[in-house]
């Protein structure tokens, strides 16, 4: 029931209704918007609570296609101890979500939270709420879940590894290159 997803489209966008399993998504869950988020048939079930973070995202990165807020549970316990997903441990963190901000906590559903949301999101494809979830942009809705599901198997390695002993960063030379490797491959 967690999390929501968002495609442009048209002269708006396609969202996810309130409280529908994403697993389990059918065409009656998926509503169409106008480019301020006002239903197209307001008559109909209500969209997303957090329809505002995902036009805040598309107001500062107007490239994106499709965005998907998630609640990956391993990212998401790094926030309660302070801790964010860095890119520089390991290679496809560095080549598919790039650096991962931690955005301060505001309550779900909120402009404030869609603001910080927003303006995070400008700086990178991948953000992490503290205490909440996560949103990852892209060209399209594969390749944001490519980047959510990335950054969930990187903290589920990087806990791992915090387990075992202190965790040293790749070389910074090694980490441009990949750096440069992931712009190319936008």
């Amino acid at each position: 029931m967690d999390g929501n997803l968002s495609v442009r489209h048209e002269n708006g966008f396609l969202v996810t209704r309130t409280s529908c399993a994403k697993g389990l998504l059918t065409e009656e869950d998926v509503l169409a918007v106008d480019a301020l988020g006002a239903p197209l048939a307001p008559d109909g079930p209500r969209p997303t609570s957090e329809l505002a973070m995902h036009l805040a995202c598309y107001a500062a990165r107007p490239e994106t296609q499709a965005i998907i807020h998630a609640h990956p549970p391993l990212a998401v316990a790094r926030t309660l101890v302070g801790k964010g997903i860095p890119e520089d441990l390991l290679p496809e963190a560095a080549l598919i979500t790039g650096p991962v901000p931690v955005v301060p906590y505001a309550l779900t559903g909120t402009s404030e939270l869609a603001e910080r949301v927003g303006l995070t999101v400008r700086a990178a494809d991948v953000v992490l709420l503290e205490r909440h979830g996560a949103v990852a942009v892209g060209n399209t809705l594969e390749q944001a879940l490519i980047r959510i599901e990335t950054l969930e198997h990187t903290a589920h390695i990087l806990n791992a590894a915090e387990a075992l002993g202190t965790i040293e960063p790749m070389d910074r030379r090694e980490v441009s290159r990949l750096r440069a490797l992931r712009e190319f491959m936008k």
